[in-house]
């Protein structure tokens, strides 16, 4: 549990004490600010109340704390939209290295196939030469396989 520190504090001549959790250096600077803005609201307006002066030092407050809700609101909206944006980068990222990668691999098997050519296969072609790569492959070891098969009986 968060242990409560007395605070004393001076505003607009009258000595107050504030019980909360926060920082002797952070409370300097609310009363200082609240004593502030009190005595500028007495200078512009004369004839104005400690209490008239009070209240409109807390309207304003409050509507500080709702604008920097609504803009935190608003921050916050935009980071969660950044994220989707940057999780959509990392997805798309990740394709093109396996894209990268397939046409690697397709360029090595042209290499091997004896077939030379100048331009890299685009991931579409890339992916086809893998296939029949592939395919190749299996008709193969299914030759083999039936050969092996015969030789058996």
């Amino acid at each position: 549990m968060v242990e409560k520190t007395r605070y004393k504090a001076n505003i607009s001549g009258t000595v107050y004490t504030i019980i909360g959790n926060e920082t002797k250096d952070h409370m300097d600077m609310t009363t200082k600010l609240v004593d502030e803005q009190l005595r500028t609201l007495c200078r512009l307006v004369p004839g104005t109340t400690k209490e008239q002066a009070a209240i409109l030092t807390a309207i304003n407050a409050i509507s500080d704390q709702l604008k920097k809700q609504a803009e935190l609101i608003e921050v916050k909206k935009q980071l969660n939209e950044s994220l989707k944006k940057a999780s959509k980068i990392d997805e798309l990222q990740e394709k093109l290295d396996r894209i990268y990668k397939q046409e690697i691999a397709a360029k090595a098997k042209l290499q091997e196939s004896g077939e030379t050519t100048h331009e890299m296969p685009n991931h579409m072609e890339a992916q086809q030469i893998l296939n029949e790569t592939a395919k190749q492959s299996i008709r193969k070891k299914k030759i083999s396989d039936n050969e092996a098969s015969v030789e058996k009986k």
